[in-house]
């Protein structure tokens, strides 16, 4: 490729790159966000940005990623969580279903915060291509609505066992509304002790 045509390429990748944004929706749940993408389509298909460390900090939320994880869910109704980790610890998280679909719930469990043991529920699906921001103190779930459904996390801490919590996905103490009951959940999770607002989380 001559001059000419290198500078037309990088001119029109740059033009490309640039139309491709997030919107980020406040919820109702202190700091949690839904992220929609802007994607740029042309006749080879669709390019859209999945993270953006200046358009994050924009929004006052996670700009350091420690590590990704790809959760791979082979049966529809599987249940993971509610996991969070605790302070020193704690982590903010994006959640993507790049496959399949997924009925998230959010719990707050920040003590300081004004939403506190408060629930908000939300579809994420390979189709509206939506991710969830969950920041540090809020503890995470979700229940496949399809076979084979893959989930991309972005951390911002590295995973420690010794600081995870937990909340049992039925807890009564919460009164979630899952939108079917689980056919697959691992024992610990399953078996998870009531929640007592008495002590800490």
């Amino acid at each position: 490729m001559d001059t000419k045509g290198t500078f037309w390429w990088h001119f029109l990748k740059v033009h490309i790159i640039s139309k491709v944004k997030m919107i980020f929706h406040k919820q109702t749940l202190c700091g949690v966000f839904t992220i929609e993408p802007e994607p740029y389509s042309d006749e080879r298909g669709l390019l859209r940005r999945h993270f953006c460390q200046r358009e994050f900090a924009e929004q006052g939320i996670m700009t350091d990623v420690k590590q990704c994880n790809v959760s791979e869910n082979r049966k529809r109704h599987t249940l993971r969580g509610f996991h969070h980790q605790l302070a020193p610890y704690g982590e903010n998280k994006i959640l993507s279903c790049i496959k399949g679909a997924i009925y998230d719930v959010v719990v707050d469990m920040r003590e300081d915060s004004d939403t506190y043991v408060q629930w908000e529920a939300f579809e994420l699906t390979e189709e509206n291509r939506l991710s969830l921001y969950v920041p540090k103190g809020c503890a995470n779930a979700y229940l496949t609505l399809q076979e084979n459904t893959w989930i991309f996390y972005y951390h911002s801490e590295f995973y420690t066992p010794g600081a995870e919590a937990a909340i049992r996905y039925n807890d009564p103490f919460f009164k979630f509304d899952w939108p079917a009951e689980p056919s697959v959940i691992s024992e610990k999770d399953k078996n998870r002790p009531d929640f007592n607002p008495e002590q800490s989380q």
